[in-house]
């Protein structure tokens, strides 16, 4: 087989999608395993329900602060290069996680190391395929790229958890880790920068290439970003919450297995939500193509985190079953309205050269402030119980798809005429 990668060729760039795909896959796999186990190792540890948030929150706090820095180099060296890297370190962190035995090295190889990998790879992946893909294409390609993160999640929901139950909680780990490190060498030989156009600067290494601080600060001069950036804290801060205590919360009130509870927790709402991105993403590039443009897909956002809300209380105060279930394909399928246009709205008012690193600061703040919420559920766990935390959540995406109109209203044709100049 011919493993040399020719770029020019006109299905590359979806090649490209499928390499990042299977990347993210595996990103997602390896960072869910530990929530689905997450009641073994508790068993295992001997800890409380806020220790166990606290070292979710440890990883969020490792991958955040590691992100502007894989941003600003991902911008200035080798995007394809990074991301092998980075799927090589996290998974070999995964890998090691399951030899774990005590809490320090849990927040070792679980919380700096994955947080590290995860971390160069969150910023980096975004520019690659925003590099490939036009404005024709690129909500569609993202999308797609998207329903790597929802497979993921369902399959290590429902395998991690009866790994755990049959031949114990390492064993995810290692399967994870394992597959990971093999993946690395096919990234390594297929995945590569894109070339730049005829007479064009390349976007990478360039020798003008902005300073961290000042990139940051030109990102923070658009307010369209900012109220993206607000948002996307919302968005993350409660995903973390649902994706950390969802398992367990089933676990405990409907006396599942924790094969059983990982499947149900994560099966509806990102089946739901697989059907969601595809159908938001088609829809957010013909929105976008219509009077209004790209502001058109602010709207959606905002309408996805609307209509989830009420599935988020749905989802900690029912005590049927069947209910919980639904509310979580609901939850699901409307939040995939936010993930569909997330980047392409960033991408429309952020100059290319500021790709990664403007991904990089939306998910260094993001997660950064949704780190906390693994942590904050589980000490309202030790005193109220979870039911009322996961409920609660729902105010904080109303809060998030308020920012979002504002920057419908206020600023987006403004800060997007900027950059068309």
């Amino acid at each position: 087989m011919n493993l040399k990668t020719d770029t020019t060729k006109p299905f590359y760039k979806w090649e490209v999608v499928l390499l990042l795909w299977v990347a993210f896959f595996l990103n997602q796999a390896d960072r869910q395993a530990f929530n689905i186990v997450l009641p073994q190792i508790q068993a295992h540890l001997g800890a409380s329900d806020s220790t166990m948030g606290l070292i979710s929150t440890l990883f969020n706090v490792f991958y955040a602060i590691t992100v502007p820095f894989a941003g600003y180099y991902a911008d200035r060296l080798s995007r394809s290069r990074q991301i092998w890297i980075s799927v090589l370190i996290f998974s070999t962190a995964t890998l090691f996680t399951g030899f774990a035995g005590g809490i320090f090295a849990f927040i070792l190889f679980r919380c700096f190391g994955m947080g590290l990998g995860q971390g160069m790879f969150g910023p980096t992946y975004t520019g690659i395929i925003a590099s490939y893909h036009d404005t024709r294409t690129r909500a569609r390609a993202m999308s797609i790229h998207q329903t790597s993160y929802y497979l993921g999640v369902i399959t290590c929901g429902f395998l991690a958890g009866w790994l755990a139950e049959k031949l114990g909680w390492q064993y995810a780990f290692f399967l994870f880790g394992g597959a990971g490190i093999v993946f690395t060498a096919i990234l390594a030989l297929r995945l590569k920068d894109k070339a730049p156009e005829p007479g064009a600067v390349p976007e990478s290494g360039k020798a003008d290439a902005p300073s961290l601080p000042s990139a940051i600060a030109a990102i923070f001069k658009v307010p369209t970003a900012v109220c993206m950036v607000v948002a996307y804290c919302g968005l993350i801060f409660g995903l973390n919450g649902y994706l950390t205590w969802m398992p367990k919360y089933l676990k405990e009130t409907f006396d599942l297995s924790l094969s059983s509870a990982g499947f149900h927790s994560m099966f509806w709402t990102h089946a739901a939500a697989f059907v969601g991105v595809l159908a938001a993403g088609a829809l957010s590039d013909r929105m976008a193509s219509r009077e209004g443009g790209g502001r058109n897909r602010l709207l959606l956002q905002a309408a996805g985190l609307l209509l989830a809300s009420p599935c988020i209380v749905m989802m900690g105060v029912s005590g049927k079953f069947v209910l919980v279930c639904a509310a979580l394909a609901g939850f699901g399928f409307f939040r995939a309205f936010f993930d569909a246009g997330t980047y392409a709205v960033l991408y429309d008012v952020i100059e290319p050269k500021y790709y990664s690193l403007s991904s990089a600061v939306l998910i260094l703040f993001g997660f950064g402030i949704g780190s906390l919420a693994p942590w904050i559920l589980g000490m309202i766990s030790d005193s109220f119980g979870l039911s009322g935390g996961i409920a609660s959540l729902a105010a904080v995406w109303v809060v998030a798809s308020i920012a979002l109109v504002i920057a419908w209203g206020a600023f987006f044709n403004k800060d997007a005429a900027k950059i068309s100049k």
